[in-house]
């Protein structure tokens, strides 16, 4: 048997024992999520329900989480889930945790979006969540999704069960020169691996140990080898009209346009995150 403790002692450890590894307002912020997955508590119970006494199972799992946390494990992967335009996916090693700036890319295809039933694909598609946010937000769409891992298709088919949506997964290595489809989309949208070797330096331990490197990182020498592959494949696959969507590195903004050029794409457009960073880009296959 363990001594069991209350909210606030457990709370009182994570600060002291995390303080030289995090900001303090991100300690906060993982206090407040472990409460909220393990006690269902919102914030303003951290503060009026401290006294609540954890069972033997609830500190086991705080004193695991805490000891994760030390070991830099991302806490979404510690919960076993995260939040992404307002739905819960679940996710862990194979798959990449979703961030808020392809919560934006999202954003943008919907706003674009003036067709009832669009037909799209997404390229890499790792928890689903592209894919699944697209079916909820535009609910007659027709949507499918790729990706190379089968691991992370199992993740994303368990997220599309828990959200109600129905996208069509398929296991596809889109690097592959023989790919045969017959789809005819109104929409390729993908955010594939764009962060060069060069700029490993620049990761956080949590992302560099934690995520798959398969969905990261490409050689320095080839850095758009899914751009061009995929914006060749969408030359073949879009109707007339149809639209190419990318998340894309923040240094390789203007050479992903040029790219898409290259390849007749028209109406062109680069689009900053909230950050103020090159983030997304856009094009139409005019025939």
């Amino acid at each position: 048997m363990i001594a069991l403790s209350t909210v606030k002692e457990v709370s009182n450890k994570f600060k002291a024992e995390l303080k030289g590894f995090y900001p303090v307002e991100e300690i906060r912020n993982f206090v407040w999520i472990i409460f909220e997955h393990v006690l269902g508590f919102s914030k303003v119970d951290l503060i009026t329900k401290d006294d609540q006494v954890l069972n033997e199972e609830q500190q086991l799992f705080c004193e695991e989480a805490l000891s994760q946390l030390k070991q830099h494990k991302p806490i979404q992967q510690i919960i076993g889930n995260t939040e992404f335009y307002g739905l819960t996916f679940q996710v862990n090693e194979h798959v990449l945790i979703p961030r808020p700036e392809t919560e934006e890319l999202v954003q943008w295809i919907i706003e674009d979006n003036k067709l009832t039933k669009p037909n799209i694909l997404d390229i890499g598609t790792g928890s689903g969540c592209i894919p699944i946010c697209l079916k909820k937000n535009i609910a007659e769409a027709e949507v499918s999704a790729w990706d190379i891992s089968e691991e992370a298709l199992n993740v994303a088919k368990q997220n599309a069960v828990l959200n109600d949506t129905k996208v069509n997964f398929k296991l596809q290595d889109v690097l592959k020169s023989d790919i045969e489809s017959s789809l005819q989309l109104d929409v390729v949208v993908s955010n594939p691996p764009y962060i060069r070797e060069l700029e490993k330096d620049l990761m956080q331990d949590n992302v560099l140990e934690f995520e798959p490197h398969l969905a990261l990182f490409v050689s320095d020498q080839d850095p758009l080898i899914f751009y061009r592959k995929i914006s060749q494949l969408a030359t073949k696959l879009l109707k007339n009209g149809g639209l190419l969507y990318f998340e894309i590195n923040e240094g390789l903004g203007q050479e992903t346009c040029d790219l898409m050029i290259s390849l007749g794409f028209k109406n062109i457009q680069l689009r900053k995150d909230l950050f103020g960073k090159d983030r997304m880009v856009k094009g139409q296959w005019l025939v």
